[in-house]
């Protein structure tokens, strides 16, 4: 694996540096992103969830939103994403799905517990299959029209 640039690096601390602003102003958990194209900063972002009331507005979510908006796509692919922490399995998601091309990430799961964020439970649920999950309650409900949705996708966009 080629060792990170000077400018990952940098990059990098400027997410440090968006979580501490963040913590600073009262908004968030103490997270940051950036969203790099082109050796350019597209858009930089912290946890808001405090002050969006919103649980998934943690920086790497608030950073992909604000990326697609200012490059007018939800495909980020040619985007460099650095979080100041390992991303927590939501967006550890929502970066597979954005398609960015790299993912650097300061401290990992292990710190974030030892900053009193631990997202073992989280993991420990995923491993688990649906039906074995505590929370939420999870139960498949096979309805015979489950595959409307899909059958209108095919439609609308002439595939088969």
């Amino acid at each position: 694996m080629d060792e990170p640039a000077i400018d990952d690096q940098a990059f990098l601390q400027l997410a440090i540096d968006e979580a501490v602003a963040g913590v600073r102003a009262g908004d968030g958990r103490p997270f940051g992103a950036v969203i790099v194209r082109g050796g350019a900063i597209v858009v930089k972002a912290h946890n808001s969830v405090i002050l969006r009331n919103d649980p998934t507005a943690h920086a790497e979510m608030e950073a992909i939103r604000a990326a697609s908006r200012a490059l007018g796509t939800f495909d980020l692919t040619g985007c460099d994403l650095y979080s100041s922490c390992e991303p927590c399995p939501m967006c550890l998601g929502a970066t597979l799905w954005s398609r960015v091309d790299r993912l650097f990430f300061a401290a990992n799961r292990f710190d974030a517990a030892a900053g009193g964020f631990d997202d073992a439970a989280l993991y420990d649920q995923l491993a688990k299959p649906m039906e074995q999950r505590e929370r939420p309650k999870t139960t498949r409900l096979p309805l015979p029209t489950l595959g409307a949705p899909f059958e209108a996708w095919v439609e609308r966009n002439g595939r088969s």
